[in-house]
């Protein structure tokens, strides 16, 4: 069974290698290439313990937001994206795009209504 974290992935992997197995039988296991298995092991040795984190700004609406979005869209079934773009801007003060908004509620699992 695969690691479902990346840092998870890399610590069993690294650990399969320490406990002496081969690295094309760990790369199997895993899911990952041999040559991942090197550069993992060369990092380690250099001193990186954690994978690097990975590059991009954050969310507009993170994870720590969510429970107000499904606040709002439960308060408000009917509004559209620039409905609820509005809506954000002024309950949150944080002005989204429709497209921010549209891929946050789908992220959900959250209805889109098609027209108004």
């Amino acid at each position: 069974m695969k690691p479902q974290r990346s840092a998870d992935l890399r610590e069993q992997s690294l650990a399969a290698l320490d406990a002496g197995r081969r690295p094309a039988e760990v790369a199997l296991l895993f899911g990952v290439s041999s040559r991942t298995l090197r550069r993992w092991r060369g990092q380690r040795d250099a001193g990186w313990v954690a994978p690097p984190p990975r590059p991009g700004r954050p969310r507009r609406i993170g994870p720590g937001a969510e429970a107000a979005l499904r606040a709002q869209v439960a308060a408000h079934p009917d509004a559209t994206l620039a409905d609820h773009c509005a809506r954000w801007a002024r309950e949150q003060g944080a002005v989204v795009s429709v497209a921010t908004m549209c891929r946050a509620l789908a992220r959900l699992g959250l209805p889109l209504k098609k027209r108004r």
